[in-house]
């Protein structure tokens, strides 16, 4: 199944969090994006859905295994696409900005050959 943008930023998001605390709560989730909490509780109740995340009996958010491994490989997107934009001499708000919108469409076809290209010449020569 295809995810739309908006719930893999909300995978993203909660991801990251995550990993700055070992408790996310929806009102941490809408303060981090900027979203109301009736947006974030109907997307917290789609990603359930989908078997992306759980909550606790005291209402914490939590990433099931299958939502993490989808969350990382975002997130990993997100940072090597930034990382590449920087490195062509983007700004760094300008390269976030871009890879946040960017990383959403990209075929993994494509990000895998990115990411090989990185590997392969380092981060500093990502595109030479």
């Amino acid at each position: 199944m295809t995810m739309h943008e908006s719930g893999e930023m909300y995978l993203e998001t909660i991801y990251i969090l995550s990993q700055k605390s070992s408790t996310v709560r929806g009102i941490d989730v809408g303060a981090y994006m900027g979203f109301s909490k009736p947006s974030v509780s109907r997307a917290i109740g789609l990603l359930k859905k989908e078997g992306l995340v759980i909550t606790d009996e005291n209402g914490f958010i939590k990433l099931t295994d299958v939502g993490e491994t989808k969350a990382k490989r975002i997130y990993e997107r997100h940072v090597l696409l930034t990382q590449l934009f920087m490195n062509l001499g983007v700004d760094q708000q300008t390269a976030t900005d871009d890879a946040c919108r960017i990383e959403h469409y990209l075929s993994e076809k494509t990000f895998d050959a990115i990411k090989e290209h990185a590997r392969k010449y380092g981060s500093n020569e990502i595109l030479n």
